[in-house]
């Protein structure tokens, strides 16, 4: 009885896939090479929501190093006698601490900082604790004890990593110790103890690992870097997103505080630190420690073209309804310079004002800058009325750099009707979509670029995101349906030209907005399913579209579609045709694929197969289990002749590769 129903569900199935390959022939056409493709198609946006950058990216372990909280002292605690001083020696941080002797033998002096949501530290790696000190009565010598501490420890000791400090001068100045722990911790503490009479001033207490990304001293967390480049982006957006507009002007990006000296970059209220109330972090501020010079830098090292944001003279719209908060058209001045300004800064010789921050940096040679965009999210006729002046200036002084507008806040409706035009009208090179839409959307969009005007600006797909219907968090089938989407810009390369997902990190304690493409706690991270589908487009993007379709239509999932998404590719460097294909349904389908007009002396090899595929849609990859879901390779695929008799499962993102050669 088994047996016999084995056999007739393998008949039933055998049926089914033979009626399905009847109409899901996928025809590639070879000889007629369409529109490039952008090195720029696929990249990466970073905005720092969801403790990305401190706490995430940037390698700082310390939380509030130079005391210019609001509250001076969050995120540290202390004892004995420990004072705020505000005479410092760096004039946009002048608060410091001062550790005095506690008036008892046997009563101690100090602080402890908890870091972020703790300090992740590995056993037998090197830390570098440093600090800015002084001697201010001119004594001769004072001393500190630098330890890690684990304080709901079992252990005989809580210090599993120990140093000692001397301080020899009563003038600023900066010194620095190893620690090497002995254990791993993802929630230690850094403990300062005075071990000597003092007083002793400390500024700026900062601790990195010493094993950065590419071991830069003020540098990135190393296995987060990796994580994007892996990625093989061809653009890196920076810094956001709405941390561009702030909450207010007065806590908007500024670029320029980023700049220069780690320790003068003032500190910046985060515009996510009152946003959700329901998620809710008071001690969210930017230490700007991650700035334009590390995002720039960042790009050069992933091979990625920097594409910097700018504020426009608008805050936050969502936040600010009274015209009195934004900056009127007639006082844009000095916001318009900060755009020419930047230029200077990635791309000016030495010998200018800009350059030579730059160089001074630690990067002579310009970073080679094309792009630049110039508000966020704006919406309104006072979006296009402060824009049109940025791009006077800049086509003025800088012809070479192409300008990326925005179409607003939503993927369509009302402001978006009236802005495409206006960027029209305004002759800006890209427009910046953003959607955070629900599966249905992505079901129906497929074919979203077919129809756009192929003579105006180009589209940066700049924030997107499946959202699920009530499950506004990672899951396999919201990456899914955006590797469907995703054929839709391929097919369109000649309109498309950029394309980010949105929001990159986000910390598993502190996040506010999911959901996100990489995940991380102190001392781990996870490429989620949606990462892969960003990688396996990134990596398999080819050099020229080539035309594929089914019963002579694009395959966009429309009705009598079977529920599948294609795009095709040509890639010169490896002499590859690419095949993406995408099955959103819950049945098994033969999806043929035959390749037209090669030409007599020319074969194609046996290829290869990648696929992403999940049984379990509301499933993702975790901290827990980083490898639930990864893209399996199968290879060699046999063709014969020009054809593949392709079977897809249900829910499965493939992708085919195979190289033409001479017969």
């Amino acid at each position: 009885m088994r047996m016999h129903k084995t056999l007739l569900g393998s008949l039933v199935l055998s049926a089914t896939l033979s009626l399905s390959a009847q109409t899901n022939e996928l025809v590639i056409q070879t000889k007629k090479l369409g529109a490039k493709i952008q090195p720029t198609m696929y990249g990466l946006f970073f905005e720092d929501i969801n403790y990305a950058a401190d706490g995430g990216l940037y390698a700082e372990l310390v939380k509030n190093r130079s005391f210019e909280f609001p509250q001076h002292l969050m995120g540290w605690n202390t004892y004995g006698k420990v004072t705020v001083k505000d005479d410092g020696p760096f004039d946009r941080n002048p608060h410091y601490v001062r550790l005095s002797d506690p008036g008892h033998p046997h009563k101690h002096t100090g602080l402890d900082n908890e870091g972020f949501f703790g300090i992740g530290v590995k056993a037998g790696k090197e830390y570098r604790f440093s600090v800015w000190a002084r001697l201010p009565e001119g004594g001769t010598e004072g001393k500190l004890r630098i330890e890690l501490v684990k304080v709901n420890s079992n252990t005989e000791n809580q210090a599993f990593a120990t140093q000692n400090l001397v301080i020899d001068s009563k003038e600023w100045k900066k010194y620095q110790v190893i620690l090497k722990p002995s254990m791993r911790e993802a929630k230690s503490t850094l403990r300062i103890f005075l071990n000597s009479k003092g007083p002793i001033d400390l500024e700026h207490i900062s601790l990195f690992p010493v094993d950065t990304w590419k071991g830069h001293e003020n540098g990135l967390r190393k296995d987060l870097a990796q994580d994007l480049a892996d990625i093989h982006p061809g653009v890196f957006r920076f810094p956001g997103g709405c941390i561009v507009e702030g909450t207010d002007l007065n806590t908007r990006y500024n670029w320029k505080n980023s700049v220069g000296p780690v320790e003068n970059r003032p500190l910046n209220e985060n515009r996510w630190q009152y946003t959700f109330t329901n998620r809710f972090f008071p001690d969210y501020y930017q230490s700007y420690g991650l700035g334009f010079y590390e995002y720039f830098l960042l790009s050069e090292e992933i091979g990625a073209e920097p594409l910097p944001i700018l504020s426009c003279g608008l805050a936050c719209q969502f936040q600010n309804s009274d015209p009195k908060a934004h900056v009127a058209v007639c006082d844009l001045g000095s916001y318009i310079q900060d755009a020419l300004d930047l230029i200077e800064f990635a791309n000016g010789a030495v010998t200018t004002k800009w350059g030579k921050v730059r160089a001074d940096m630690g990067h002579p040679a310009p970073f080679n800058m094309k792009f630049v965009g110039i508000g966020n999210e704006q919406w309104g006729p006072e979006y296009p009325a402060r824009l049109e002046p940025f791009i006077k200036a800049i086509r003025k002084a800088h012809p070479e750099i192409k300008i990326v507008g925005s179409s607003g806040p939503n993927s369509e409706g009302e402001q978006f009707e009236y802005l495409w035009p206006e960027m029209k009208r305004l002759k800006v090179d890209l427009v910046d979509e953003h959607f955070y839409r629900p599966e249905s959307w992505f079901l129906k969009e497929g074919a979203r670029y077919d129809n756009y005007d192929r003579k105006g600006p180009k589209v940066f797909a700049g924030e997107y995101a499946c959202h699920g219907k009530g499950k506004k968090w990672n899951h396999f089938y919201a990456s899914l349906l955006e590797a469907a989407f995703m054929t839709g810009l391929e097919r369109n390369a000649d309109v498309v030209q950029m394309a980010t997902y949105a929001p990159l990190f986000a910390h598993v304690e502190g996040w506010q907005w999911r959901p996100d493409m990489i995940w991380f706690d102190n001392l781990n991270s996870v490429r989620t399913a949606s990462y892969y589908v960003q990688q396996l487009y990134s990596q398999n993007k080819g050099t020229n579209v080539i035309p594929l379709t089914m019963n002579g239509k694009p395959v966009t999932g429309a009705e009598g579609q079977d529920g599948l998404f294609a795009s095709a590719v040509w890639d010169a460097p490896t002499n590859s045709y690419i095949v993406k294909v995408v099955n959103t349904t819950d049945k098994a389908l033969l999806v043929p694929l035959t390749f037209t007009g090669l030409k007599k002396h020319e074969k194609l090899m046996d290829g290869i197969c990648i696929k992403l595929h999940s049984t379990e849609l509301d499933s993702d990859n975790t901290l827990e289990h980083p490898y639930a879901i990864l893209p399996r390779t199968t290879m060699p695929i046999s063709i014969t002749g020009t054809a593949l008799d392709a079977q897809l499962e249900p829910y499965t993102f493939a992708i085919y590769k195979f190289k033409k050669v001479r017969k």
